[in-house]
């Protein structure tokens, strides 16, 4: 009986430092990203706006699902953020390039508030434009 109830406290004991390990306050987690998504095809961007707030990471998932290259161009946009995998872009740092059937991820943080033109640097004649927003 005795041995029962010395184990009984022990287990409790042990539950109330799991308890107070979970609520006990401790490093902060990274933020997990908030996913986008962008579709390009010809000649389009799918959403062509983009509305992203200040502080808040995110995850750019760009797809090209056309038959021809295309260009994620946004020169002021890139300036305005913090991208965490810059060799995603290319080498000016104001686009991110994919070939057909290709797909890239642009994590990023926005530092800045603004609109800011989203463009195929090779299609925006044809049309393939968008706009980005930061709140």
């Amino acid at each position: 009986m005795i041995r029962a109830r010395r184990l009984r406290l022990a287990v409790l004991a042990a539950g109330g430092l799991v308890v107070a390990a979970w609520g006990a306050p401790g490093p902060a987690r990274p933020q997990e990203p908030e996913l986008v998504t962008v579709v390009m095809t010809e000649y389009a961007f799918q959403p062509s706006e983009l509305r992203f707030r200040r502080g808040v990471a995110y995850r750019l998932h760009l797809e090209n699902r056309g038959r021809e290259l295309h260009e994620f161009t946004a020169a002021a946009f890139f300036k305005a953020v913090e991208v965490k995998n810059p060799e995603v872009l290319v080498e000016t740092r104001n686009e991110v390039v994919l070939q057909p059937k290709e797909d890239k991820d642009v994590y990023f943080i926005p530092l800045q508030a603004g609109r800011f033109p989203l463009t195929c640097a090779d299609h925006d004649t044809s049309g393939m434009t968008g706009d980005i927003v930061v709140e």
